[in-house]
C-alpha cells in the first residue's frame, strides 16, 4: 500500500502529521511525502519537513492526500500540482484531503459531482466550485474522503485505515495513539464557540481568506 501526501509551502503541519501518524502505523504501508523538489518545505508555523519523493519520481499511489493551510492560495493556480493530482487520481483507490486541501482537489476538478467537507471558514468557498458541501467531521462519497479542519485529520486517518484494512486495525492504532480527546473548552466548532471567539478567529483569518476568495472567483469565471 502506498499513501502519498502533497507538500507545499505554508501548509498546516497538523493537517499532514495527524493522519501521517495513523498511516505510518499501518501494516505493509509506505507513506510518501511528495513535492516538486526534495528541498525542505516550511510549514505555516515554521516547521520544516523533508519530502522523500518528487512528483516526477512518484509511483502510482493507492491513497492520494492533500493537506490544507494558508499556502493553498498559491496551489489553486499551480498547474503542475493540479495536473499531478489529476494524473494520480485516475489510478488511486482513494482521493482525499484534510481541511482546505479540499479546495485544491476542487480546483483540479476532482470533486465535481461529489459531496465533501473542509474547514468551517472555507465551506462557502468550496460551494463556489459547485461541490455539494457537508459539515460532518469526515465525509466519504465513493472514493473521495475529505476531513474537516486540522484536528479532523486524525479522525480522517482512522476512517481511511478502517477502509483500507479493517476496523480492528484502526481501533488498535487509535488505542496505541491514546486518541481519546477531552478538550478543555467547548470552542472547537462555531456551533459551540462564543461569538467573541468566532469573531477573533475570523478577523485573524481575514487577509488570506479574502485573497483566497478572489482567486476562486477568478478561477470560476
Amino acid at each position: 500500500m502506498i499513501i502519498g501526501f502533497i507538500l507545499f509551502p505554508r501548509l498546516t503541519q497538523l493537517d499532514l502529521t495527524g493522519p501521517y501518524e495513523v498511516f505510518a502505523r499501518l501494516p505493509e504501508t509506505q507513506v510518501l511525502l511528495l513535492a516538486k523538489t526534495l528541498d525542505p518545505i516550511v510549514t505555516e508555523k515554521g516547521l520544516a519537513i523533508l519530502p522523500n519523493s518528487t512528483f516526477d519520481a512518484a509511483p502510482q499511489l493507492d491513497v492520494l492526500c492533500v493537506p490544507g493551510g494558508p499556502g493553498i492560495n498559491d496551489c489553486l493556480q499551480d498547474e503542475v500540482l493540479l495536473q499531478f493530482l489529476r494524473q494520480q487520481s485516475q489510478g488511486a483507490r482513494y482521493v482525499t484531503s484534510v481541511c482546505t486541501g479540499a479546495l485544491i482537489l476542487a480546483a483540479a476538478g476532482l470533486l465535481d459531482g461529489y459531496q465533501a467537507t473542509t474547514h468551517w471558514l472555507s465551506l462557502d468557498l468550496l460551494r463556489q466550485f459547485g461541490v455539494e458541501v457537508r459539515t460532518e467531521r469526515v465525509v466519504q462519497d465513493r472514493n473521495r474522503i475529505t476531513g474537516g479542519g486540522v484536528t479532523a485529520g486524525i479522525d480522517f486517518g482512522l476512517t481511511i485505515a478502517a477502509a483500507l484494512f479493517d476496523q480492528t486495525t484502526a481501533e488498535a492504532i487509535q488505542l496505541m495513539m491514546e486518541y481519546n480527546p477531552q478538550p478543555p473548552f467547548e470552542s472547537g466548532h462555531p456551533s459551540t464557540a462564543s461569538n467573541e471567539v468566532i469573531e477573533k478567529v475570523e478577523l485573524a483569518a481575514a487577509p488570506y481568506q479574502e485573497e483566497r476568495k478572489k482567486i476562486i472567483e477568478g478561477l470560476r469565471k
